[in-house]
C-alpha cells in the first residue's frame, strides 16, 4: 500500500508559504499565479502557524466585501491548533479518508513540526487512480493467461 512518503517522492515536496501578517490580496495573487488552492502560513521564525485556503478567502470576501484584500492572513487562516496534518508513514488511503471526513482538500505533511510537503485531494485521487489502473493491468494479464498456473 502506498504511503504519503512514496507519494511525495513522486510529486515533490515544494510547498509555497505566506506569513500571517501578509495581506489577503497578495495571497490571492500567489494562489492564482501558481494555480493552487492553499498556502501554509508561517511566522517569521519559520514555524507553522496555520493554513489559508480558497474557502477562507471566500468567507472573508463575503463578510468584508470589496475591501477584503486588505485583511491580514492571520485574521482568516485556520490556526495550527485546528490544522489537520499527515505524516510520511500514513497511507494514501488514510489521507483520503481524513480529507473526506474533515471536508478538506489540502493536508500538510509534517515531521516534528517540520514541513515536508503538501498533498491536495487531486494528488490523492491521482495516486489511487494510478494504483487501481496498475492492479487492473495485472489482473487482466493474469486472467488472460499471461502468467503460468
Amino acid at each position: 500500500m502506498s504511503t504519503v512518503g512514496d507519494l511525495l517522492k513522486t510529486k515533490g515536496s515544494q510547498v509555497l508559504t505566506t506569513y500571517e501578517d501578509n495581506l489577503i490580496a497578495d495571497t490571492v495573487a500567489v494562489l492564482v499565479e501558481h494555480n493552487i488552492g492553499s498556502l501554509i502560513v508561517m511566522d517569521h521564525e519559520h514555524h507553522i502557524v496555520g493554513i489559508i485556503t480558497e474557502r477562507d478567502i471566500m468567507r472573508v470576501s463575503h463578510r468584508k466585501g470589496p475591501d477584503f484584500g486588505k485583511t491580514k492572513v492571520g485574521e482568516v487562516m485556520t490556526p495550527r491548533d485546528d490544522l489537520v496534518v499527515g505524516l510520511l508513514e500514513d497511507t494514501v488511503d488514510y489521507i483520503m479518508q481524513v480529507m473526506t471526513q474533515n471536508k478538506i482538500r489540502h493536508v500538510p505533511i509534517i515531521d516534528k513540526e517540520r514541513l515536508l510537503g503538501m498533498l491536495s485531494i487531486g494528488d490523492v485521487v491521482k495516486a489511487r487512480l494510478d494504483a487501481v489502473q496498475t492492479e487492473n493491468h495485472y489482473l487482466r494479464d493474469y486472467l488472460g493467461d499471461k502468467y503460468p498456473a
